[in-house]
């Protein structure tokens, strides 16, 4: 029987509470500690209001995450679909209070309804070199979202998660640096390409939350811009 999203909502804050491992190779290790920069991102989940989902087996279909499309022009990560987020400011208490900030003045979503689960280990992203911590929260009460500074986003919307987890939406992408060549999880839901630390983070957390169903790993998604 698929879970509740009351129960979602405690198995992800048990996963926040017992933590996780990355991907070898993911390690924390990879990037220089002395010179990363601390960064944060809010991975929302919440109750789809209107948008319908397929069933899945493992949860309700009407439980959603938030995701938003970076602006082509940044330095880094362009044009991707990421979750709302950013660097650590002297202001923050930590990357739960940096996470929620910068949701805010990403997508106006009203930080009184979002309810922190906790933390997961800090991911290292070598390519901008930043150590970036997850943060998973609870939607307790949804406001209007929307891109609010189009020099970071260009685009706010709400993925149910039962379509992430369509065997027929899941895939890798391939990079190739070098003679090595290195695969990394990624999502394909209404024409969007999710990939990067973003499909990395999701990826890893549906495993361990015991959601994911089988998908073919050899089925290769090209994504639109691979720039990192």
């Amino acid at each position: 029987m698929a879970a509740t999203t009351s129960d979602a909502r405690a198995e992800i804050a048990a996963l926040c509470e017992r933590g996780l491992e990355w991907y070898p190779g993911l390690s924390r290790g990879q990037t220089d500690a002395s010179s990363a920069r601390p960064a944060a991102v809010l991975v929302l989940f919440g109750v789809l209001d209107s948008v319908p989902a397929r069933t899945s087996r493992a949860l309700a279909r009407d439980l959603d995450v938030l995701l938003l499309r970076r602006a082509a022009t940044l330095g880094s990560h362009a044009g991707q679909i990421a979750f709302p987020g950013g660097r650590l400011e002297a202001s923050d208490d930590g990357p739960i209070s940096a996470a929620i900030r910068e949701a805010g003045e990403e997508t106006g979503v009203d930080p009184d309804g979002v309810e922190p689960l906790g933390t997961l280990p800090a991911l290292a992203v070598s390519v901008s070199n930043h150590l970036v911590t997850p943060v998973p929260a609870w939607w307790t009460r949804p406001s209007e979202v929307a891109a609010v500074d189009h020099d970071e986003s260009v685009d706010v919307f709400r993925v149910p998660v039962a379509d992430l987890l369509h065997p027929a939406n899941r895939g890798n992408t391939e990079q190739t640096f070098g003679t090595t060549t290195s695969r990394s999880p990624a999502f394909t839901v209404d024409g969007r390409v999710v990939w990067g630390i973003t499909a990395l983070v999701l990826d890893r957390m549906f495993d361990e939350l015991g959601w994911s169903e089988p998908w073919d790993p050899e089925r290769i998604v090209e994504p639109d811009d691979l720039r990192p």
